[in-house]
């Protein structure tokens, strides 16, 4: 056996070793960076789902501080003004309840689906019963009687649709 020979197989020897240990050591990172990479992006999404908690939870207040804000009931006392005739005081109300939705239509990211077309909904049915309300009025009614007709309206109803959006609400906030 001559030494160049002898040189190549340990040469040989010593590049398969390098590939072994190469390879080994690829395997073993490669395995070890997936689950860090896990479990980072499990941290990640685990404290985003806690950051969150406190933003929905304040999107659901604010929807029913909004449904609790344009029930006639509490907007007709809350801006209640004698000297307004009844179709001053119907658009008064109307845009009181356009600028309480636009105020917090953001509120619409944090929560569910659900509880968002159940707040538009009430919105868009309580404009429609302002306005049915002021137009079954003489022209010259005064604001005091468009009050009386929109809270005999929702007096006469069989269930207060105000109240039933915010339990919907508050069962989108559970569920």
């Amino acid at each position: 056996m001559d030494i160049a020979s002898f040189s190549l197989d340990i040469f040989k020897y010593i590049l398969a070793g390098c590939a072994v240990v190469g390879i080994a050591n690829w395997m073993f990172w490669t395995k070890y960076n997936s689950h860090v990479f896990r479990l980072k992006t499990w941290e990640a999404g685990h404290a985003a789902k806690k950051d969150i908690l406190p933003l929905r939870l304040q999107a659901y207040e604010r929807l029913v501080l909004l449904i609790e804000r344009i029930n006639p009931a509490n907007a007709a006392l809350r801006l209640y003004n004698p000297d307004l005739d009844a179709k001053a005081f119907e658009h008064l109300l109307i845009e009181e309840i356009r600028a309480e939705y636009q105020h917090n239509i953001t509120q619409q990211l944090y929560i569910s689906d659900v509880a968002w077309s159940v707040t538009e909904r009430v919105k868009d049915n309580t404009i429609a019963l302002i306005r049915n309300g002021g137009a079954g009025l003489s022209p010259n009614a005064s604001a005091k009687e468009l009050s009386t007709v929109l809270l005999a309206h929702v007096a006469g109803l069989d269930e207060n649709p105000y109240d039933l959006a915010i339990k919907t609400i508050k069962s989108q906030l559970v569920g």
